[in-house]
């Protein structure tokens, strides 16, 4: 009401100066008349002639036909010139008139608004009492009042002091926006942000554009996007090493972040290729732990190449795949199932279901006293018994699920093993598992195809003769044996002269071959078989065929632990079952393995009706004896024996 009493007040006095100028240019016979100047409109005096407003041409042909004489018209120009001269003292008391106007409305805006706005920028000083915070509230308040003519409502947009309507463009008050580019209000601990997608922009945040109207990339301040590290600002970012390590400007533009406790955030192309950006906002504060997850090797790679690298991540934390098998472990497996079979609608596990599960995680770990921590084949295992489940139509998860899913899986997989299977039952590869045979041994090994691994039987022999080439490695003399078989084989000699050469020189050359091996031996698993081979070839005593053998050894004869003991013993019962299992077979292995035991059920089957048997055995002595089935003093007479032979026929011939 007050903005329209000053309206009134000062449009009156302009209407009343311009009524004024009106009656004195009618009393001398003229008019103001508005003429059209290319798009606007400009005020003009001119002389009424016959009733009508007539321009100076109009003037000119009366004087040309002699309607009016020259004199008259230079006249009527005199004083036209005085009235637009007068025209010009008006005008500028109109615009003096306008100016104290809106001077007046500024008053009256500043006198009503300033507190109104002061109120509301008070309450927000209270909440946000930083000083960027409360700095960047004063430019609003200062700005506000500069351009409170802005925030009026349309209709008084639209009219000007002198009634004139001025149409403008919505205005969206832009520079009043706030862009909260990161907000955790809501959280209530420490932010804990996992990004799976660590690429620059979801990183560290962009600037991004957009094309106007015109057709030009335009940007502005509410264009700022934050990335994760902002949004992890307080607390913890995860994010995979690899993945940080192959996105293009990532792992650089991190090193800097962390090592500066800040963050610009520019578009890609801006950092990497040095453009120049249409922004620069100022660098924001970080205090954020990065938590990067990779394996060992991309671990000590990162530390031996880049220097940064251990400057910045000082912490470093192993995760193992395997976990103690005790009773929290299991409760935290049983919660597993329930969290997956709950997040993903499956059919729920029964107690027979469970322990076969818990069965299979132990499995997995390679020991009794361990359970994996795959979680991710865990989980996979789940899915496919509960596909198994639902195809015979019953309501829970059983241990015939579990096991079902567990051999399809394996059988997906198992094409190779499958191969040798056949070619060992068809006599292409030859592996006896009946009979006895001297200086033969049936050896265990693993074949690891990358997503599986299996147990094979290998034949292993040894000849041996009089000499003094001692025993010689064939795998390592064809290039085709590891460093720890060969040291399993010095290993081997060391307990033959620890045994046979303590009042005598060792006569002896010895050949110790893995029948058919094609792809090269590595692991010391096979010493304790290379032994038993050479004693029986010596001693002339033959071993049983339907036994198979792993274990490393010592130099005192001490039978040591190996790995893949679960696998060796499957795969040499696999082939005696092919073959029709005879009660007899079965499998030395080192007692330190026991506990390493987690066989298939046919196996443990087969071994709980004495079909099969598993054989602990600690030292040379006692598996040899199982071997030949004769005392081990008797064994070590006979090769003691001969081998005085060859050390007494050896000096004879000159030796």
């Amino acid at each position: 009401e007050q903005r329209k009493s000053l309206l009134e007040h000062f449009q009156s006095r302009q209407r009343s100066v311009l009524k004024d100028f009106e009656k004195r240019v009618k009393e001398k016979g003229f008019e103001v008349v508005q003429v059209q100047t290319g798009p606007a409109m400009r005020p003009e005096i001119a002389p009424v002639i016959d009733g009508n407003p007539a321009s100076t041409e109009q003037l000119q042909s009366k004087v040309d036909t002699a309607e009016m004489s020259q004199a008259e018209l230079n006249a009527l120009l005199a004083v036209q010139a005085n009235l637009e001269g007068q025209m010009d003292l008006v005008m500028r008391e109109m615009r003096n008139i306008e100016r104290r106007a809106k001077k007046s409305l500024d008053d009256l805006t500043h006198k009503i608004v300033v507190p109104f706005v002061e109120e509301l920028l008070d309450d927000l000083k209270e909440r946000y009492t930083t000083e960027k915070a409360r700095k960047y509230l004063d430019d609003v308040k200062a700005d506000v009042l500069e351009n409170v003519q802005r925030f009026n409502p349309k209709d008084e947009q639209q009219a000007s002091v002198l009634g004139i309507q001025m149409h403008k463009e919505e205005d969206t008050y832009l520079e009043y926006q706030v862009n909260v580019i990161a907000d955790n209000s809501d959280e209530t601990g420490i932010p804990i942000i996992i990004e799976t997608n660590p690429r620059y922009k979801n990183l560290f945040g962009t600037i991004e554009r957009m094309i106007d109207r015109n057709g030009v990339w335009r940007t502005d301040f509410t264009h700022i996007k934050a990335g994760s590290l902002v949004k992890a600002d307080g607390g913890y970012l995860v994010i995979n090493a690899v993945d940080a390590l192959t996105e293009p400007g990532v792992w650089t533009t991190l090193k800097r972040v962390l090592r500066n406790s800040q963050i610009e955030i520019q578009p890609l192309e801006t950092s990497i290729f040095g453009s120049s950006s249409a922004l620069k906002p100022e660098p924001i504060d970080l205090n954020v732990k990065v938590v990067m997850i990779g394996d060992a090797y991309i671990y000590h790679l990162l530390y031996d190449l880049d220097d940064d690298f251990k400057k910045i991540f000082k912490i470093r934390a192993d995760f193992d795949n395997e976990m103690p098998n005790e009773q929290k472990s299991i409760s935290s497996y049983v919660s597993f199932i329930k969290r997956l079979c709950d997040d993903e609608k499956l059919e729920p596990f029964d107690l027979s279901g469970v322990t076969e599960f818990v069965e299979y995680g132990v499995r997995l770990a390679g020991g009794q006293k361990k359970l994996s921590t795959r979680f991710s084949m865990l989980a996979d295992v789940i899915r496919e018994a509960d596909y198994w489940a639902r195809k015979e139509g019953v309501a829970a998860i059983t241990n015939l699920h579990v096991r079902k899913a567990i051999d399809e899986r394996i059988e997906r997989v198992r094409m190779v093993e499958e191969r040798i299977q056949e070619m060992i039952a068809d006599g292409s590869i030859m592996i006896d598992t009946e009979g006895t045979v001297i200086g033969q041994v049936n050896g265990l090994s693993v074949y690891d195809v990358h997503d599986y691994a299996f147990g094979k039987p290998t034949r292993i022999t040894a000849k041996t003769a009089m000499g003094r080439a001692g025993i010689i490695n064939i795998e390592r003399e064809a290039e085709m044996s590891g460093p720890t078989h060969n040291k399993g084989v010095l290993i081997l000699g060391g307990y033959m002269r620890y045994k046979y050469s303590q009042d005598k020189p060792l006569v002896l050359s010895a050949s110790i071959a893995f029948e058919q091996s094609y792809s090269g031996v590595d692991g010391d698993s096979a010493s304790s078989t290379e032994i038993y081979a050479l004693l029986s070839s010596i001693s002339g005593i033959p071993i049983r065929q339907d036994l198979a053998v792993t274990g490393s050894v010592n130099q005192h004869g001490v039978v040591q632990v190996i790995g893949g003991v679960n696998l060796k013993i499957e795969g040499f019962f696999g082939v005696c079952k092919t073959r029709g299992l005879t009660g007899t077979q079965g499998v030395l292995i080192p007692p330190g393995n026991i506990k390493d035991l987690m066989l298939r059920h046919d196996v443990v089957e087969a071994v709980r009706a004495k079909k099969f048997h598993i054989y602990a055995v600690e030292t040379i002595d006692e598996g040899i004896a199982i071997l030949t089935g004769k005392p081990a003093d008797e064994i070590h007479r006979l090769v003691n024996t001969r081998l005085l032979r060859f050390a007494k026929r050896h000096k004879k011939m000159g030796g």
